[in-house]
């Protein structure tokens, strides 16, 4: 017994630490065709979520055989990467007109619940991303939206977990600033029936903005500035589990034009002029377009300044990146989500900075 002894502790002790390990996700949403999606490193992904699919009348489809081909094909990765979740999205920014009538009847959430497995089962998915944009507060311009979309959101997500039961994902995309988190979603009766949330925690200073910022901080530092962190701590401030928050990442730059060079362009009044891919930096931002490079390391967000031609730019990069998922592995998160895959570099881009950190 004695001999055995030594051997019974080492053995706990690696069973521990191995029930101690966080196995995070690296959730990338996705919008390009199921051949180009072989060009990026998916061995370092571990969900795909396909947007969108269309909502028609009261039920969840496919738009064409265009995209019934494309479902078909990334689906088909799973037998070469076999550990990879594929979903489907429903809506987006300019996507969910109908979502305040529609889920308001029992009736119509009933059918967009078994139209909802039913395509997942037809396809062979893993699951269903909501991103209704946005329950119970203004979001596209034109979109109805009223208080009681809050409670037609909760029954919405328990008609289709009881439809779907636990076969199947079901995830939502959630606004990563205070009045979507404190008015469109009833957190306590929402979080259990979803397996994670993605919290889109970017273009909190979006293309209405008549000022500059950061538009995908991690941290906050100056009154009513939105931010990774400040999202992060108010839904864990009201008891939702870290191990469901999945933080969101840019691929891309929003760029202000007609910027003051006060503050090289941070925190000044501007005009949006446009998104710039990630995969387009090196061209966008090189060493003869006039910019120059900044790091605000209180928000810990890169930032450029284009005095000459007055333009600002705001985005994620590899060092802001990497210090989400470093943040992410403080606050015992679930992972990292980004906008979107198709905005990466082919290899060396932000999804491999993402992972050597999460790995």
């Amino acid at each position: 017994m004695k001999k055995l002894l030594p051997l019974l502790l080492l053995l706990t002790t690696l069973v521990s630490s191995a029930q101690q390990k966080q196995d995070y996700k690296i959730i990338a949403y996705y919008t390009g065709d199921g051949l180009q999606l072989e060009q990026f490193p998916l061995n370092k992904l571990t969900h795909i979520i396909y947007s969108f699919v269309k909502l028609q009348n009261d039920s969840l489809v496919l738009r064409d055989s265009s995209q019934e081909k494309t479902v078909r094909q990334i689906v088909a990765l799973k037998r070469k990467y076999p550990h990879l979740k594929i979903m489907v999205s429903m809506g987006g920014w300019s996507a969910c007109a109908p979502c305040s009538d529609l889920f308001a009847d029992a009736q119509h959430r009933a059918t967009f619940a078994q139209t909802t497995v039913a395509l997942l089962r037809k396809y062979n998915l893993d699951g269903v991303d909501l991103d209704w944009e946005y329950p119970a507060i203004e979001g596209f311009p034109g979109h109805k939206y009223e208080t009681a979309d809050r409670l037609h959101f909760t029954e919405l997500i328990r008609t289709i977990r009881k439809e779907m039961g636990n076969r199947y994902l079901l995830s939502f995309a959630a606004g990563g600033f205070i009045k979507y988190l404190e008015q469109s979603i009833d957190w306590p009766a929402v979080y259990p029936m979803v397996d994670f949330i993605n919290l889109m925690t970017y273009d909190l200073v979006g293309g209405y903005a008549t000022v500059t910022g950061h538009h995908t901080p991690l941290y906050s530092y100056r009154d009513r500035q939105e931010s990774t962190d400040k999202c992060v701590n108010w839904l864990l401030d009201h008891d939702v589990p870290a191990s469901k928050l999945i933080t969101g990442a840019a691929f891309y730059a929003r760029v202000w034009e007609k910027v003051q060079p006060e503050g090289n362009g941070l925190y000044q009044s501007g005009v949006f002029k446009e998104a710039v891919d990630y995969n387009r930096f090196n061209a966008y931002f090189s060493d003869s377009s006039g910019y120059t490079y900044y790091w605000d390391d209180r928000a810990q967000a890169p930032y450029q300044y284009n005095q000459r031609k007055q333009l600002f730019a705001t985005f994620d990069n590899e060092r802001s990146v990497s210090e989400k998922a470093k943040y992410v592995r403080q606050k015992k998160l679930g992972g990292i989500m980004f906008w979107e895959l198709t905005l990466d570099k082919p290899s060396g881009g932000l999804v491999e900075h993402i992972w050597e950190v999460l790995r």
